[in-house]
């Protein structure tokens, strides 16, 4: 049964149910706006290449997930999904990436025709090996096109350093050889252990109504809960790097750096949620642009606007990282560590650390107004088991302790990796 919640602070009304299949449905109600929106996501993405099927563990080619998820739009009687959503004037869409596969469209008219064609070929997959042999030609030619990206290649550079064996270094989309392997029996395999309700959540944003939604979904979908398989991510990761530092030459115009270092293993329900909100209010407080770290490596030309940070929590790891072009990397991660430590030392004056956090809760909140951003937020907090509208009265709670100690343990210069990507005349 549904069950409706009003959150009176942030002004939002959600309906929500857990379905006997297993399936976690989250109607947001907008009354006020003309467009909706729905998001159905996996728990499948492209580093769950390794699980377990009973006591046997099962090895799946890189970029198999994302393989899946190219061909899912392909329905019976040659017909497709993203076609036929688009000949509506809808806007639809999918991605896939370390831990998660989505599948969504943003329309005003005709939303439940479109509902039902998103749960019924996501549920439904249709393969021959034909049209797989034709999209490994399309997926190796996007492949190769990433491949001489710079931000790509240094974001990469940095998981290979971080990383010795969990299968997050890899790229989502595999390599030429790897998609090689993969063929329509694999994918139907796949799909059955892993595309099953009970791995699944269905968001709906916008004025519709929950109970049609949810009548809908139980039509449409498998009736039976299924168990999924346990996913196993490689070997225990020490917190020290893998390799401390990786240098790759491509045309650049400025060198591109990314650094970073390895944090908690991913932890789960509203202690990880909270963990994720002490991780972004420390890295704020260090090193977001209103921080004095900012601003004095701004003043002194060794960053430029393209510095940024990131924490993410992923596939039994997590990590942060940060970077941007400049002319020497190396001083600027020495820079940073530096004030991290000083920091610690020396603590946060409070009138900064609640200027951080209201600027924390701030941003939270410009963050309802995007549909996609709500969808995605409450499929994670649906895999991770917590409520995502209840995480927002965490911020004013985080302590100035929490955010030193997640300084102190994580932001050591012993364990930090970096990636370089630098032009071929810097050589």
């Amino acid at each position: 049964m549904l069950e409706k919640r009003e959150y009176g602070k942030l002004c939002e009304t959600v309906w929500s149910d857990t379905l006997d299949n297993g399936l976690r449905l989250t109607v947001v109600s907008k009354p006020d706006f003309k467009k909706s929106m729905a998001f159905f996501a996996v728990n499948y993405g492209g580093s769950d290449r390794e699980f377990f099927v009973g006591s046997d563990l099962r090895t799946t080619p890189a970029g198999i997930a994302h393989f899946l998820e190219h061909k899912m739009f392909d329905m019976e009687g040659e017909e497709n999904a993203l076609t036929i959503l688009s000949g509506r004037g809808t806007s639809a869409n999918a991605f896939t990436s370390s831990d998660m596969t989505a599948y969504h469209f943003e329309c005003i008219d005709m939303f439940y025709e479109n509902l039902e064609t998103l749960l019924t070929f996501v549920s439904t997959p249709y393969f021959t090996e034909d049209s797989v042999n034709k999209e490994r030609g399309i997926i190796g030619q996007e492949i190769r096109m990433v491949e001489d990206e710079p931000d790509y290649a240094v974001y990469y550079g940095l998981l290979k350093g971080l990383f010795k064996s969990n299968p997050v270094r890899e790229p989502v989309a595999g390599s030429i050889e790897s998609i090689s392997q993969i063929t329509a029996d694999t994918l139907y395999e796949l799909h059955h252990l892993f595309y099953t309700p009970s791995n699944m959540v269905l968001t709906v944003v916008g004025n519709q109504d929950p109970e049609k939604i949810r009548d809908m979904a139980l039509r449409i979908l498998p009736k039976e809960y299924s168990p999924v398989p346990k996913k196993y991510f490689g070997g225990k990761e020490k917190i020290k790097p893998n390799e401390p530092m990786t240098m790759q030459v491509m045309e650049v115009g400025a060198p591109l750096f990314l650094a970073g270092c390895k944090a908690m293993p991913d932890v789960w329900g509203y202690t990880g949620a909270r963990y994720e909100i002490t991780a972004a209010l420390a890295l704020s407080a260090l090193m977001g642009q209103a921080s004095p770290l900012y601003n004095s490596m701004y003043s002194k030309g060794i960053i430029n606007e393209t510095f940024s940070y990131d924490f993410e929590v992923t596939s039994g790891v997590s990590f942060f990282s940060f970077g941007g072009e400049t002319e020497n990397p190396e001083l600027v991660a020495e820079t940073v560590f530096k004030e991290a430590e000083r920091l610690v030392k020396n603590g946060l004056p409070k009138d900064y650390f609640e200027r951080r956090k209201k600027s924390a809760i701030g941003s939270s909140l410009r963050v309802l107004n995007s549909f996609e951003s709500i969808c995605y937020d409450t499929a994670v907090a649906g895999f991770y088991g917590y409520d995502y509208f209840g995480t927002f009265d965490m911020f004013s709670k985080i302590t100035e302790d929490e955010v030193l100690d997640f300084l102190r343990r994580y932001l050591r210069p012993e364990n930090m990796a970096i990636s370089i990507v630098k032009g071929e005349r810097e050589n």
